[in-house]
């Protein structure tokens, strides 16, 4: 069979939710284009309906994904390395195109998973402990996480940034609904298809595109969200918009910032999410 002049099929990537590939409610896409001005592809514009969808995903996930092992959790996200590994030469692709960025931002994605696969069953030591009390009792603290968090993915840097705020929200027990940069969403929903097939559990991560500034303000004010990370948010004016909507059921809030996605990331992004529960036991019970 000859395939001499056929068109080529261009994709139009889906939005991510609950573990499926559904279209955006509203039926509406965009075009998106390389650093250079290039077409690429389609990409669903998410609307209203859409976020409400993952937020709803998302809060169905949380009891499994929080109930997990530590050790399962980092066994999962070692496994979203593996598979990026194994798509490496297609990130490298859609990186380049994106951000002009070389084959170093990927290997550094695929690296930051397996770096916070490795604190999944050690941030526990590392932020818990046995509390010194007065009287005959046994305090200990634990951390546990948060709950549904709100992400606004950096627009500088679509691969690592955005796994450098997924991966410490996820590894520590919280579901994410994630709004990609909208100029550079195709590494985000490429790394979709990745977390599709990597054991992850339909739900812990849910990703959108289209426009951050019509979809954030009903993610920040949404009831059932229980922190917002603002990183990528560009507009101070949307971002001041957006803190004054969190506040109205007390969400935690990471504010916008513009950090060195190369540098070692630490463990406060991880402990910014991650409320401390104490418990007291009589000792000789």
């Amino acid at each position: 069979m000859s395939t001499e002049g056929r068109l080529a099929v261009r994709k139009t990537y889906k939005l991510y939710i609950g573990g499926a590939f559904p279209r955006s409610e509203s039926g509406r896409s965009y075009q998106v284009q390389s650093a250079s001005g290039e077409f690429l592809a389609n990409a669903a514009l998410g609307s209203r309906k859409d976020v409400r969808d993952a937020v709803k995903a998302a809060r169905a996930a949380v009891a499994k994904w929080s109930g997990a092992t530590a050790y399962n959790r980092g066994q999962i996200l070692y496994r979203v390395a593996e598979m990026l590994e194994g798509r490496r030469s297609q990130f490298v692709e859609e990186v380049a195109a994106a951000e002009g960025a070389g084959a170093g931002v990927v290997d550094a994605a695929i690296d930051r998973w397996v770096w916070y696969a490795g604190w999944a069953d050690k941030i526990a030591q590392v932020h818990g402990g046995a509390n010194p009390v007065a009287g005959p009792y046994f305090n200990l603290s634990a951390p546990e996480p948060t709950g549904v968090v709100g992400v606004v993915a950096p627009a500088d840097s679509s691969l690592l940034g955005l796994v450098s705020v997924i991966a410490p929200a996820i590894v520590t027990g919280n579901t994410v609904v994630v709004l990609a940069a909208p100029e550079r969403p195709l590494p985000a929903v490429t790394l979709a298809e990745v977390l599709a097939t990597s054991d992850l559990p339909g739900g812990v991560v849910n990703l959108l595109t289209g426009s951050v500034a019509e979809m954030a303000p009903w993610l920040a004010a949404h009831m059932d969200v229980n922190a917002i990370d603002l990183t990528g948010v560009t507009d101070p004016t949307l971002a001041k918009e957006l803190e004054a909507a969190a506040a109205e059921n007390l969400k935690r809030v990471i504010r916008p910032s513009t950090p060195d996605w190369g540098a070692d990331p630490g463990v406060s992004r991880m402990l910014s999410l991650l409320e401390i529960k104490t418990v007291w036991h009589p000792k000789g019970v």
